[in-house]
């Protein structure tokens, strides 16, 4: 038999006759680990699935409420002494942590009526903001007050134009306070604003993104959206819940 033969010719542990009888072979035990191996691996494991919900749990900003006070341009430059903010406060609104608040000038408040402005330092057009206007006591139809609104605003004048759809709605609250919501889809950002009267003054709420951003933040966004209120002067300490 050449070799090329025996190389192609069935194992001889392969094959087996009539008279041969299958031998038992003996397979050792697995070698036991190690008890503190097994938690490790079991702790590993349930890393590996909890780990995106504990990053997005990580991930979810903190709020802080802003306490407004509609101060005028007269009067702007803050409270002295012993003053707060909490106890002469006419609106709140929530903050995402991080936010930072941007100074608004004398000129700027006396002119269009803007009080208080954040905004995402990742991106500075992700803003909210308010502006109010005295000498209102009731508000008019709910159409007329967006436009009315745009008149002072170049950004939202461009918003509405070129905007996919405006939203409105009528809604009050457990005082029966009227408030009108706006949500604007523009071409390239998107708006939520919040509008009501009370002390005799207009009250309007903003909360804007970038499309991009509002693809993004929309759940915190509108979170900012409805945390907007007046602060009854006759009622309880503000708060936002």
């Amino acid at each position: 038999m050449t070799m090329l033969a025996s190389l192609l010719s069935p194992s001889p542990l392969l094959s087996s006759t009539s008279s041969q009888q299958p031998q038992a072979v003996r397979v050792p035990p697995a070698a036991k680990q190690p008890l503190a191996a097994k938690v490790a691996a079991v702790a590993a494991a349930g890393l590996l699935v909890l780990s995106p919900a504990v990053v997005a749990a990580a991930e979810e900003p903190e709020f802080k409420v802003y306490y407004g006070t509609a101060a005028s341009a007269a009067n702007y430059g803050g409270y002295g002494g012993n003053a707060s903010k909490k106890d002469a406060a006419e609106y709140v609104y929530e903050v995402p942590e991080g936010w930072k608040e941007r100074l608004v000038s004398k000129v700027e408040k006396g002119t269009n009526g803007t009080d208080s402005e954040f905004f995402n330092p990742r991106k500075r057009s992700e803003r909210e903001y308010l502006t109010f206007l005295a000498g209102f006591r009731a508000l008019a139809p709910v159409s007329a007050v967006l436009d009315n609104l745009a008149l002072s605003d170049v950004g939202l004048q461009d918003q509405i134009s070129s905007a996919d759809g405006v939203r409105s709605v009528e809604r009050t609250d457990g005082s029966g306070q009227l408030y009108y919501d706006y949500e604007i889809a523009g071409a390239g950002a998107h708006s939520l604003i919040s509008v009501t009267c009370a002390r005799n003054k207009l009250y309007a709420h903003f909360v804007t993104a970038p499309n991009p951003e509002w693809s993004r933040d929309e759940a915190v966004l509108r979170r900012l959206h409805q945390s907007f209120k007046t602060v009854d002067p006759a009622g309880p300490s503000p708060s936002t819940s």
